[in-house]
C-alpha cells in the first residue's frame, strides 16, 4: 500500500494578525479601501460614527503608546520550547514556567 505524504513547509512565523484583520474588513467594507489603505473616516461614517474632536475626554496615554501597538501587531519568529532538564518533575506536573520578553511570549501564546 503506497502512501502519498505531502510535506507542508511553514515559514516559522506567527500569524499576521494585521493582514488577517485587514482582509476581513476588505471583505465587508471594500469601499473603505483605496490603494490598499484603510480610510478610517469612511469606515466610521458607514457605521454611523463620526470623529469627534472633543479633546476634553479622559484618555490613557503615554509616550510611545502608538509604537507599542505597532510592535504588538508585528509577526513573531520566536518558538516556545520546554527545558525538561531545568524543570522539576517535568513529566508529572502540568505547570510551565516561561522565560522571555513579555510581549514576545504573549504573542506566541
Amino acid at each position: 500500500m503506497e502512501q502519498n505524504l505531502e510535506i507542508q513547509k511553514i515559514d516559522g512565523k506567527s500569524m499576521d494578525i494585521e493582514a488577517a484583520e485587514k482582509e476581513k474588513l476588505k471583505a465587508v467594507f471594500p469601499e473603505c479601501f483605496a490603494e490598499g489603505k484603510l480610510n478610517i473616516d469612511k469606515l466610521l461614517s458607514l457605521c454611523g460614527e463620526y470623529i469627534d474632536n472633543d479633546f476634553e475626554k479622559y484618555k490613557f496615554e503615554w509616550k510611545g503608546k502608538s509604537e507599542c501597538y505597532r510592535i504588538a501587531g508585528k509577526r513573531s519568529t520566536g518558538t516556545l520550547r520546554p527545558c525538561p532538564e531545568e524543570s522539576v518533575d517535568f513529566d508529572k506536573t502540568n505547570n510551565l514556567y516561561i522565560e522571555g520578553d513579555n510581549l514576545e511570549v504573549l504573542k506566541l501564546l
